[in-house]
């Protein structure tokens, strides 16, 4: 006898949306497992939402599941969110058979997957977190603007054959600036370096007048002019959005302080992104692993056959997980968390370098998802259990020179001195 599948919503909404319209399908489902499905066209335009809003209300609906698609599915969101619970999920979960598929066929399908609790749910953040989101991802990308002219900046130097790269560790540092400032005024070789150049600066003056000598092309200089009038105005309006940022971050005061506990947070900026990508509530991710599969830090499941396709990592977590791998780095070469940079190098000489600095980033999304959790300080201790010993117990020969090599230790034979 076939097995019934569980209706776990009654009445449910499943919704294909689009850029300029969407296609709501209302799926009503009585004690004996009939089902009637409402479909029904509406237009994204804010006046239109109110009355779909209205209309799931005529049912008695109050449960609706929908695809993302682009930015198109926020207002929607944002109007529902309001009345309803939604369910925002990722096309893949949803996708119907090819050859058979239109607007409305699309909305049932949907709204029968959901009906009986087959779509997972993307996790997203309260209101206040999403715009917190949005500005930090906008200064991200402000960020990646100021390298991306600071690269033409030096390709302007390049075509001129000006080494400033070669006489100065930064280039567009105090000293390397107030050099340019000079080039570009007076021209080359007609200025002096006294009162330019730092006293820690490690070139020489006479090399650092080699490095000048190049020619000076008018519209390479002209280029560079804007070139450099464009990276102030970036930075000026990376300082305003830093302000909004501070502002609508402070409610969440207690949750930064917490995080900046943790090695490698050392400024209220990067506490803010990492928070503005998870939330402050950890109860939407049932564990750790959960978090970090999330964040996009853990293998794939490609397996068929008993073969295992693919272990990479997902393309998940695009603004979090950039961030966690620059403060895993710098906690593998800092001296203040020995934990973290001694696991890290074991790691690297053993399976490299990348997978090294992955594995301390999930170890720091871990121990921020225990911190935000219990609201507790960030704790070394943690760490230091997985570097001790197992417990006593008889080990074969074998197995001994495998949990040695597992250590980083290098096993040489007594007689010939040769690695085993």
């Amino acid at each position: 006898m076939a097995k019934t599948v569980e209706i776990v919503y009654p009445v449910c909404c499943g919704m294909d949306v689009h850029k300029s319209f969407l296609v709501a399908c209302v799926a009503v489902t009585d004690e004996h497992s009939h089902t009637e499905h409402h479909i029904r066209r509406f237009s994204t335009f804010t006046g239109d939402l109110r009355r779909l809003c209205d209309w799931l209300t005529s049912y008695n609906c109050r449960d609706v599941c929908m695809e993302s698609s682009g930015k198109y599915w926020i207002p929607v969101f944002n109007v529902l969110e309001k009345t309803c619970n939604v369910c925002l999920t990722h096309p893949k979960y949803v996708k119907a058979i090819k050859g058979k598929k239109t607007d409305k066929k699309d909305a049932k399908w949907i709204s029968e997957l959901f009906k009986c609790d087959l779509v997972r749910s993307s996790f997203i953040p309260p209101p206040d977190i999403r715009q917190l989101r949005d500005l930090c991802r906008y200064y991200v990308k402000l960020t990646g603007f100021v390298s991306g002219e600071k690269n033409r900046a030096q390709n302007c130097l390049t075509m001129c054959n000006f080494k400033l790269d070669d006489v100065f560790t930064d280039v567009f540092g105090k000293s390397a600036t107030r050099v340019l400032d000079a080039l570009l005024e007076y021209g080359n070789g007609a200025f002096e370096l006294d009162g330019l150049i730092s006293a820690k600066c490690k070139s020489s003056p006479e090399k650092i007048r080699a490095a000048l000598d190049g020619e000076l092309d008018p519209m390479q200089a002209e280029k560079l002019s804007v070139i450099r009038r464009h990276m102030d105005c970036i930075r000026d309006l990376q300082v305003s959005l830093e302000k909004l940022i501070y502002e609508l971050a402070g409610k969440y005061q207690p949750q930064i302080d917490l995080l900046m506990t943790v090695p490698g947070i050392s400024t209220q900026l990067t506490a803010i992104r990492i928070l503005a990508e998870i939330g402050a509530d950890m109860s939407v991710f049932e564990t750790a692993k959960q978090l970090a599969s999330w964040a996009g830090l853990t293998p794939q499941n490609q397996e068929s056959a008993g073969k295992k396709k693919t272990t990479r990592i997902g393309r998940a977590g695009a603004y979090l997980k950039p961030l966690l791998v620059q403060i895993a780095l710098n906690c593998g070469k800092s001296l203040k968390c020995p934990e973290l940079k001694n696991k890290y190098l074991e790691l690297k000489k053993r399976r490299g370098g990348k997978k090294a600095v992955i594995a301390i980033a999930r170890k720091l999304l871990t121990a921020i998802w225990h911190i935000l959790s219990k609201n507790e300080v960030y704790s070394a201790k943690l760490y230091r259990k997985a570097d001790k010993p197992p417990a006593a117990r008889e080990l074969t020969m074998t197995q001994a020179i495998t949990f040695l090599r597992s250590k980083g230790f290098l096993i040489l034979d007594e007689e010939s001195g040769e690695v085993l």
